[in-house]
């Protein structure tokens, strides 16, 4: 099974992420959208396949965000989708795609619904929360 996981590695979890889908025996693709940048179909593809909107993907918090202006209701997701053309760090993450479907895995456990095998019985986060895996939960 290919995982496609879009990420940021200074994003804690995006690491969690990878490192669920690790724990569960899948070495993910890995890409760098910060280092490779956005194109509009892949933008457009992804949003469509996860059931959100550019507004719904946006990232506010550590992300120029709001001094683009892109808080502000009255704009429109073209104009959030073109500066996240400009602006990579604008989406939020981390997206991963699998055969299972195409989320935004926040928090990164929302990954276990991608995976074949409902991801590790018992996995620790960075901060040292516990989470169980759905094959540890049956």
């Amino acid at each position: 099974m290919t995982i496609v996981v879009h990420h940021n590695s200074s994003c804690g979890t995006s690491r969690n992420t990878i490192e669920l889908i690790r724990a569960s025996g899948e070495e993910p693709v890995i890409i760098e959208y910060l280092k490779e940048g956005w194109t509009r179909p892949q933008l457009l593809a992804l949003f469509a396949a996860a059931g959100l909107t550019p507004r719904e993907a946006l990232r506010t918090s550590k992300s120029p965000a709001e001094e683009l202006g892109l808080t502000d209701p009255d704009v429109d997701d073209e104009a959030i989708l073109a500066a996240m053309l400009e602006h990579p760090v604008l989406v939020n993450r981390p997206i991963v795609a699998s055969p299972r479907g195409v989320r935004l895995c926040r928090p990164s456990e929302l990954v276990l619904d991608l995976l074949d095998n409902g991801g590790p019985d018992r996995f620790t986060k960075e901060d040292g929360e516990v989470v169980r895996g759905q094959a540890g939960s049956r």
